[in-house]
C-alpha cells in the first residue's frame, strides 16, 4: 500500500479498532508538509487539569506530541512500521491557553536501520509561541525501517 500520510493519520486516529491513545483523546489529523506532520489536540473539559484556568492537562500535550512524533517518522521513511517510544522530552514554555485546540507538529530528522530521531512544538495558533518543545526517539519493533535518502 503506497504511502499517503493524509489518510493514513486518519486511519490511525479515527478508526476505533486501531486508534490508541491519540485516537481516545480525540485527536485529528492536521495538516502535513514535505518533512513534517500535524496532530490537532481539541480542547475539552475532560483534559483540563485546573478547573479554576480551565488549562488543559499535560498527559493530553504529551500523547499529542508522541503521537505527532510517530507520524513524522512513518511520514519520512513512507511507511507504517512498528516502533516504540524509547525518549520523549517534552519542555514546557507556557500553558496552553484555555479553550484552543494544540496543533502537534512533528519532524523525523533522522533515520537509521532501528532508531528514529526526531523533534516537534505544540502551540495553540502561533508556532511563533509555542507551548512546548519535543525530543523524541523510536525503535523499530519488529524488523527494521526502510532505507531512505538522507
Amino acid at each position: 500500500m503506497d504511502w499517503n500520510p493524509t489518510v493514513m493519520a486518519r486511519y490511525l486516529l479515527e478508526t476505533p479498532s486501531v486508534a490508541g491513545h491519540g485516537g481516545r483523546l480525540g485527536q485529528r489529523y492536521h495538516a502535513h508538509g514535505d518533512d513534517w506532520i500535524e496532530v490537532a489536540q481539541p480542547w475539552h473539559a475532560d483534559l483540563v487539569g485546573d478547573e479554576e484556568t480551565g488549562i488543559i492537562a499535560s498527559g493530553p500535550i504529551i500523547a499529542l506530541m508522541d503521537v505527532a512524533t510517530s507520524l513524522a517518522v512513518w511520514h519520512r521513511c513512507n511507511a507504517f512500521v512498528a516502533h516504540a517510544t524509547l525518549d520523549l522530552r517534552i519542555d514546557y514554555l507556557r500553558p496552553a491557553r484555555p479553550h484552543q485546540t494544540v496543533i502537534g507538529r512533528g519532524e523525523c530528522l533522522r533515520l537509521t536501520r532501528s532508531i528514529a530521531f526526531t523533534r516537534g512544538i505544540a502551540h495553540d495558533g502561533d508556532p511563533d509561541d509555542p507551548v512546548a518543545h519535543v525530543a523524541a526517539t523510536f525503535m523499530a519493533t519488529a524488523g527494521s525501517y526502510p532505507r531512505v535518502a538522507a
